[in-house]
This record gives structure tokens, sequence and C-alpha cells, in this order.
């Protein structure tokens, strides 16, 4: 990763974006960065490896988060995870959620950043891709004008090529993760002052970005920004990216062709084992605001969660939507 051109990235999000929703979203934006789900080290060491690391090519580019603590075991996942061709690798150092805080990572890694540090080195030994971080600006009673520069000099110390910084603090205590995400207050100010700091370095925002307005205002301070909840809910807002923030051409928003690909890519799905509705729960919010949005909604969240549903649900439900008000942006070619 380089700061040679503004990132726009998906933000990873535990249990949404797998890699149903990747194909998904990458068929909207060709450019836009994407990240698996966190995936945590033990896991990769001794779990069903090609379930949790698993992709198509389509998916790129594409970086895998990982949780972790122990140096060791995540530069084991590193190499294990280096076959399967990801474009980076991060460290979640964000996360609030119980079960990744008994493991001893995520968030609460924030109060020893030693540790992070200490992981980052271990990651860089044995990658062959850039090394990154996701964290918060700091956690519990911890102040972020303290703590927030404290993580980012010793990981970059230890050789990192990038910070993503969401702008908010985390809770470990009284706040559940949902909570985490929406109450404590938004601090963009630290971060673009952490970017003014260390001006030769990749930093990255996060947190409660709604609009590519919003987006855009942000890169005028940083180098990248991420989308999560925003994108995922509607993900049709992902058909502007590449022509705002890479360059490409205008064009009409082939919706058609997006129904017959993921047609397509849910046949080979259903044909392999799987269900619609692994597919389809991803697409549920994609033509918020528009006429016929919520027959559209009411098809994929009922029809394609049925005994034997296939492909044709998903045309049944494009069919429901009036695309006559949709801003004339591209999905990608």
């Amino acid at each position: 990763m380089t700061a040679k051109r503004p990132i726009f990235a998906v933000a990873p999000m535990i249990d949404w974006t797998d890699r149903h929703c990747r194909y998904f979203h990458r068929q909207i934006s060709r450019q836009a960065l994407l990240y698996t789900e966190m995936v945590v080290a033990d896991a990769i060491i001794h779990g069903p490896r090609e379930r949790l690391l698993g992709h198509v090519a389509a998916e790129h580019p594409l970086a895998l988060q990982l949780g972790g603590s122990d140096p060791a075991k995540l530069a084991e996942a590193v190499k294990l995870a280096e076959p399967y061709g990801y474009d980076e690798i991060n460290l979640n150092v964000g996360c609030p959620s119980d079960r990744v805080q008994s493991g001893t990572f995520g968030a609460c890694l924030m109060l020893t950043p030693e540790t992070v540090a200490e992981c980052v080195a271990a990651m860089k030994a044995v990658a062959t891709v850039p090394v990154t971080v996701k964290c918060r600006i700091g956690v519990d009673e911890q102040e972020p004008e303290e703590a927030l520069p404290a993580l980012i000099g010793r990981v970059l110390d230890a050789g990192a090529d990038a910070i993503w910084i969401h702008a908010r603090k985390a809770w470990l205590k009284g706040l559940s993760p949902k909570e985490n995400r929406e109450i404590p207050p938004l601090d963009y100010e630290i971060v673009y002052r952490m970017k003014q700091r260390w001006p030769d370095v990749f930093i990255g925002i996060n947190g409660g970005v709604r609009t590519l307005d919003e987006a855009e205002t942000h890169l005028a301070h940083v180098d990248g920004v991420m989308l999560g909840r925003a994108a995922y809910q509607n993900a049709a807002i992902l058909s502007d990216v590449d022509r705002r923030f890479f360059g490409a051409p205008v064009a009409e928003a082939d919706w058609q062709m997006l129904c017959d690909r993921m047609m397509a890519y849910a046949e080979r799905h259903i044909a392999a084992g799987g269900r619609l509705q692994h597919v389809a729960r991803h697409m549920v919010g994609l033509f918020t605001g528009l006429p016929g949005a919520r027959r559209y909604r009411q098809i994929l969240s009922t029809d394609a969660a049925k005994s034997g549903a296939g492909p044709e649900v998903l045309a049944a439900a494009f069919a429901a939507v009036d695309f006559s008000g949709m801003e004339p942006h591209a999905v990608s070619a």
C-alpha cells in the first residue's frame, strides 16, 4: 500500500464481509479495497483453512484482517495465508466485542502498544505484502492524544506500512459492540493531526462515514477512507466509487448485468452445496430509497431463505425495482 493515490475501502465487518459479500461488492466497484472479516490466527492454524481464507480472484484488491496477540501465532497465520495471495495483511487493534476481549486482542491491545509492535514485527518478518494496523483512538480512560501517537510510533518502528484509525474510543466495559459503533463521540480531527505528525505515512480514517461526499472531505486530510455499515446497508453507494476516487469514466448503470452476474455466482454456490440465502442476504439493502425497494427486500428476505431457492429469486427481486430514478453511475464492467 502506498499514499500515491487515495484509497477507498469497505471496512472489515464480522459476520458481514464474507466472501459472498465481497464478490457482490466487487461487481459494483472494481477499485475499492475490500477486507475480509477478522480471522483469528488460531483458527487459521488449527481450523478449516480453505473456508476461512478461500476467495476468488475477482475479489481483489483484497486484504486479510487477522486477530491475535501472540506474535508467533500471527506470524504462522501470515505464512499459512501467503499462498492465498492477499494484497495486504491487517492486524485488528480496534474490535471491542466480548469474544475478542476474551482472547486478549482487538481493541484491548490499545492498552499494550508494545505487544502490538511485537506482533507487527513478527508479521513483517514473514509477510510478502504490506502489513497494516487498524485501531481506535483509545480505549476506556485512555487519553487519545497520548495513547494514539504512542501506538502509532511503536508500530511504525516495528515496520507497519499503514495505519487505519477508527475515529472513536472503544469502551471495553459498559458498552456493547453495537453501542461502541455509535455512542463514543467521533473525533476526526485527531486522525487529521496524526497525518500531520506523520506526513510520509499512509493514514486512513474510518468511523461514521455515511456518504461519498463525506469520504471526499476526509481525503483532503488523510490518505484513505473506509465505509462500513453505509456501504453494506446501501451497496449502490459503491457504484460511484471508481469514478470519484479512481478516475473511471461515467457510464449508465447496468443493473441487469449485475443481476445476471449474481445469479450466475449464486448458481455456482448452490451447485457446490450452498444456499441462495448465503448470497442474497448481503444484497438486501442495494436499492434503498428506490420505488420497488420494499418489494425487492421482501423477496430476498423471504423467498431466498426457502429451502431449494434458486437464482431465479434474484431475478424476481430485481424485476420489482424501478431504476428510472437511479443516478447514472456505472456498475463496473
